[in-house]
C-alpha cells in the first residue's frame, strides 16, 4: 500500500511541475548570458567531440569551472540546435528529476510520506524556482541539483546500511554536482545536518563516535569542496569579477547579507515582485540591517533552544543559512544584491521547517485532517498559479526586463538589456532611451556605452557612435567589442589605418569579425 501511495505522489509531483512550469517550453532565449552560454558559443555549437569536451574540462570561461554544465549545453545543441524549446524542456526535465529524488529521499529518511510530499511540492513549484528552470543559461542550477538530490537519496541508503560501494557512489554524485555548479561546496555541511535529522545517525553512532566516524567520512567531500573553492576564487579573481574591498566595504557586504537573508525568507512566504536582477544598494538603511540582524538572531536562538524537541527546525534553519553562504555576498561577484536562483538549494531547509513544523503545532489528528489538507491544497494552488504567471515574464527579453523595471528601482542592467531587446527589434531610438537611463544610473557602465554606440551607428549617427565607443574603451581598455565596432566605422569612413588598428586589437582580445571582413575586402593585410 505504501508503495502505491509513493508512486501516486511521484505522478502528482510530475504533473504539478509540468502544469506550473511547462509554459517555459514556448519561451525564447534571452539576451542576458544566453549568448555566452549557448547562442554565440562556438564550442557549444560544435557539439560533443574531443576538442569541445577538452575545452569544457579546462576552461574557466565566464569565471566558472563547471564542465558538466558545458557538456549538457553541447548535448542540447546537438539535439535541438537553435530551437529554445528543447533547451527549456531539458532544463525542466532535470528539475522534475531532482524533485522526484528529493521526495524519495525525504520519504525514505523520515517515513512520513505526506509531509515529504508537501515539502517536495512546495519546493518544486514555488515561484522562486522559475529563474533556475526558465533561464536556459542557468542549466548549472538544475543539473547540479539533480546530482545533489541523487546524492542525498544514495546517502539515505548508506546511512541505513553503510557499504563502501554506496559511499563511493555518494562521493561520485557529489563530484558531479560540483562539476555542474561550484556552489554545491556546502553539501558536506548539509550531509552532516542530515545525519542529525532525519537520518538520526548521531544517536545511532553514539556521541563518542561522532567525531571519529561521521566527520571523518566527510573528509573526502570536504577536500573536493576546498579544491573547487580555490578554482572558483582563482577564476573569478582572474576575470576581475570579485568586488574589491575599496569598492564594496565590509560593512556593505555584511549589511547586504543580513538583509538578503531576511528578504529571501520574505519572498519565500510572499513571492511578489520577483525580478531577474536586483541592483546592489550601497546605501542600505541602518534600521533594515539592524532589524534583519535581530530577526535572524532570534530565530537562530529559538531553533537551538528546541533542537531536541524539534530537530527539523535546527536542520532546516542551518541548511538555509549555510547553503546561502557562497552566494550571500561576503565575497561579492557581480552587481546583484541577491538573486532568486540562489534560493534553489537553500529553500529545501525552509521546506523542512514548514512540512514538519506546522503539523507539530496541531496537537490532535482530527484537527490536522480538518486544517492541513485544505490549507495544503490552497497553498499549492496559489503557488502553482504564481509560478505559471512568473514563467510568462520569461517569454522573451523585452517582457523579462520590462517586468524587472516595474518591480525594482534603479535597475541599470534591466535598462541596458531591454535596450538590447529594442535594438534587436530595430527600435533604435527606444534602445537609446534605455541606454541613456542605464548610463545615468551607472556612469561607468561601459557595456551601455558600447550598446548605445551601436544603436547610434544603426541610425547613421557615426560621430555619436564613435564617441560612445571611445568612452567604453576609456572605461575598459581591453573591451574587445568596442574596438571591433569602432574599427568597423573607421573602415567604412575610409580610415583604413585606424580601422585596421582597432580591428587587430579586437581580434587580439578575442573578437575578430571586423578584421576578417576587412581582410576579405582588402582593407587590411
Amino acid at each position: 500500500m505504501k508503495k502505491k501511495y509513493t508512486c501516486l505522489v511521484i505522478i502528482l509531483l510530475i504533473v504539478l511541475a509540468c502544469l506550473a512550469l511547462g509554459r517555459i517550453a514556448g519561451n525564447n532565449f534571452i539576451n542576458y548570458d544566453d549568448n555566452k552560454y549557448i547562442t554565440e558559443n562556438n564550442f557549444i555549437q560544435y557539439g560533443i567531440n574531443k576538442e569541445s569536451v577538452k575545452w569544457a574540462f579546462t576552461t574557466t570561461y565566464f569565471s566558472y569551472w563547471h564542465p558538466l554544465t558545458w557538456i549538457s549545453h553541447m548535448l542540447d545543441w546537438s539535439i535541438f540546435g537553435a530551437n529554445p524549446s528543447g533547451h527549456h524542456i531539458a532544463g525542466l526535465l532535470l528539475h522534475i528529476s531532482a524533485v522526484v529524488f528529493l521526495f524519495l529521499f525525504l520519504n525514505k529518511a523520515t517515513g512520513d510520506i505526506w509531509s515529504s510530499a508537501f515539502a517536495t511540492a512546495f519546493f518544486a513549484i514555488h515561484p522562486l524556482r522559475v529563474e533556475s528552470v526558465a533561464w536556459a543559461s542557468d542549466r548549472k542550477d538544475v543539473l547540479s541539483m539533480f546530482f545533489a538530490m541523487t546524492c542525498f537519496y544514495t546517502y539515505a541508503f548508506y546511512a541505513k546500511s553503510p557499504k563502501l560501494t554506496r559511499y563511493l557512489l555518494c562521493l561520485i554524485l557529489f563530484s558531479l554536482a560540483l562539476m555542474s555548479k561550484p556552489t554545491m561546496v556546502t553539501l558536506p555541511f548539509v550531509l552532516m545536518l542530515l545525519d542529525y535529522w532525519p537520518l538520526k545517525r548521531w544517536l545511532a553512532e553514539g556521541r563518542n563516535n561522532l567525531a571519529g566516524k561521521l566527520i571523518w567520512e566527510k573528509i573526502p567531500f570536504i577536500c573536493l569542496s576546498i579544491a573547487v573553492c580555490f578554482i572558483t576564487f582563482w577564476a573569478q579573481n582572474k576575470d576581475e569579477q570579485l568586488a574589491s574591498i575599496e569598492y564594496l566595504s565590509l560593512f556593505n557586504r555584511v549589511g547586504n547579507s543580513l538583509v538578503s537573508y531576511t528578504l529571501y525568507l520574505g519572498k519565500t512566504f510572499w513571492p511578489a515582485n520577483l525580478a531577474v536582477f536586483y541592483p546592489f544598494n550601497l546605501s542600505l538603511s541602518l534600521w533594515k540591517i539592524f532589524i534583519s540582524g535581530i530577526f535572524l538572531t532570534v530565530i537562530t536562538i529559538f531553533v537551538f533552544y528546541y533542537i531536541r524537541k524539534m530537530p527539523f527546525l535546527f536542520v532546516g534553519w542551518l541548511t538555509y543559512l549555510g547553503t546561502l553562504i557562497p552566494v550571500i555576498g561576503f565575497i561579492q561577484s557581480g552587481g546583484q544584491s541577491m538573486a532568486d536562483r540562489y534560493t534553489y538549494l537553500p529553500s529545501i531547509g525552509v521546506t523542512f521547517i514548514l512540512a514538519w513544523g506546522i503539523p507539530s503545532l496541531l496537537k490532535t489528528e482530527n484537527i490536522r485532517k480538518k486544517i492541513l489538507l485544505p490549507a495544503t491544497i490552497a497553498i499549492i494552488t496559489v503557488m502553482a498559479f504564481l509560478t505559471w504567471q512568473q514563467c510568462g515574464y520569461w517569454r522573451d527579453s523585452l517582457n523579462l526586463f520590462s517586468h524587472a523595471l516595474r518591480v525594482t528601482q534603479n535597475n541599470y542592467l534591466a535598462h541596458n538589456s531591454r535596450g538590447i531587446a529594442y535594438g534587436e527589434l530595430s527600435q533604435y531610438q527606444k534602445a537609446i532611451d534605455d541606454f541613456n537611463k542605464a548610463i545615468g544610473l551607472k556612469p561607468d557602465y561601459f557595456k551601455a556605452y558600447n550598446n548605445r554606440g551601436f544603436a547610434y551607428f544603426k541610425l547613421g549617427h557615426n560621430k555619436n557612435a564613435i564617441r560612445d565607443y571611445n568612452e567604453a574603451i576609456l572605461l575598459k581598455p581591453d573591451y574587445a567589442k568596442a574596438y571591433n565596432n569602432r574599427g568597423y566605422i573607421y573602415l567604412i569612413q575610409g580610415n583604413s589605418i585606424g580601422g585596421c588598428k582597432d580591428a587587430q586589437k579586437a581580434c587580439a582580445l578575442g573578437v575578430c569579425e571586423t578584421i576578417k571582413e576587412a581582410k576579405l575586402k582588402g582593407y587590411c593585410k
